[in-house]
């Protein structure tokens, strides 16, 4: 007898964007029940839609989330999750992270969340608080993969 039952599968793309100053400018996840990892420090970025690739999908989303265009071969390809998804019973997880540099700050209008500015020294002070994409991304970057 086969399982029919479909597995759910999420895709995902965010960004570590970095400011003119080589500052992380990182996301504040609103505090509210409905959302993962309410209150937490994550990246901007969300779910593929269609047919899109991951740099579209990223390219989308940190738009409509600083309300800045970020062009896409400003976006760098940085590391990559697939499996089990920790937050869906049976599913599967496929993220895609990138990195974006020189982003101006003051330019910035953020839709979701607010705006967390933190210098690069300072990540062991929130490294607490941070949802997995961005614990993920902040390793990758750490390690020197980029």
């Amino acid at each position: 007898m086969s399982d029919s039952r479909v597995a759910l599968r999420r895709e995902t793309a965010s960004a570590i964007l970095i400011d003119t100053a080589g500052r992380l400018l990182l996301q504040l996840r609103d505090d509210v029940p409905d959302i993962l990892y309410p209150g937490m420090v994550g990246l901007f970025g969300g779910h593929r839609e269609g047919n899109e690739t991951f740099l579209e999908c990223v390219v989308r989303e940190v738009h409509e989330e600083i309300s800045y265009f970020v062009l896409p071969e400003q976006f760098e390809y940085l590391a990559e999750r697939h499996g089990v998804d920790p937050d869906v019973e049976g599913g599967i997880l496929h993220g895609q992270v990138f990195i974006a540099r020189d982003i101006p700050s003051d330019k910035l209008v953020i839709t979701e969340g607010s705006l967390l500015i933190i210098s690069p020294e300072e990540l062991s002070r929130i490294e607490s608080s941070l949802a997995p994409s961005a614990q993920l991304a902040l390793k990758a970057l750490r390690s020197g993969l980029i």
